[in-house]
């Protein structure tokens, strides 16, 4: 039988740095992209609906649960990566309407050269920043809003402010969710005045994360789901405890003490996301 050739990493110059999409040892045209060091994204070209980050399968389980499965979506997500959840809502929800922003140029370039996605209308690009991007948005135009940007390994502190959420909450139709992509360690600060802040907008929130990670025992992604509606906190809460590598959801009375003496966040004193350890991706 003859042996499959090894693929090459692919290395390239971006915008916010340097980018390396390497092959998955374990499946044939699977990469993951790495910009400074830090993976960013993991796509399975043959399979999209194949999720290999615990903090992707935990989103995509509350967009599972956004609307009636198979229900077209309109999908609003802010930062591209390798667009894996973008890939994602388009297999397991045909003709869903969905724009990306990304700021990077250069990676979308390289993202589309690389890692080709099918021709698919419903997928737009627009190369420009999150915030000055979402000022231009027709108010109640999109079902879900995924928030997921990073630079140099951290979210801008201009998309962690309670003005930021607030044109979020703009475009988000009535019963539309909110989700954000936290990178945090201990002592988790970072992650409290985000919940604060966000749920001074969206009222109706909830935080999924590992229970080491929510204990402030490592660095790591945690998942904010947020909304005007009522979340459907059971069955997410089962979906996410029966992953591959469980995690707990923090609601009501549990997520109350957690961000005990959080405040929001403003403009004026918002702080970029916590930088990771230097060994943390070693």
């Amino acid at each position: 039988m003859a042996r499959r050739r090894e693929q090459e990493t692919v290395t390239a110059r971006i915008d916010t740095g340097v980018a390396e999409i390497v092959p998955d040892r374990d499946r044939p045209r699977a990469f993951t992209l790495v910009i400074d060091g830090t993976p960013q994204s993991h796509v399975d070209l043959d399979d999209p609906g194949y999720l290999e980050f615990e903090y992707v399968r935990r989103m995509a389980a509350a967009i599972d649960l956004a609307a009636p499965r198979r229900q077209p979506l309109r999908v609003l997500h802010l930062g591209g990566g390798a667009l894996t959840l973008p890939r994602y809502v388009a297999k397991t929800r045909p003709g869903s309407s969905q724009r990306v922003v990304e700021i990077d140029a250069a990676l979308v370039k390289l993202v589309r050269r690389v890692l080709p996605w099918s021709p698919n209308p419903r997928i737009r690009i627009r190369v420009g920043d999150a915030r000055a991007e979402l000022a231009g948005m027709r108010d109640g135009s999109y079902d879900v809003v995924v928030g997921d940007v990073f630079i140099s390994a951290r979210t801008p502190a201009h998309l962690s402010s309670v003005e930021f959420v607030t044109e979020v909450a703009r475009v988000l139709r009535p019963e539309g969710t909110y989700l954000v992509n936290i990178a945090d360690g201990p002592p988790l600060a970072y992650t409290r005045c985000q919940v604060a802040t966000v749920r001074q907008v969206l009222p109706q929130t909830c935080l999924i994360a590992d229970g080491p990670l929510l204990r402030g025992r490592r660095y790591g992604n945690l998942v904010l789901v947020a909304s005007r509606a009522d979340l459907p906190v059971e069955k997410l809460t089962r979906r996410v405890a029966g992953d591959w590598f469980p995690a707990r959801l923090l609601h009501g009375d549990e997520l109350e003490r957690f961000t005990s003496g959080a405040r929001a966040v403003t403009d004026r004193d918002a702080q970029p996301s916590t930088p990771p350890p230097p060994d943390v991706f070693a």
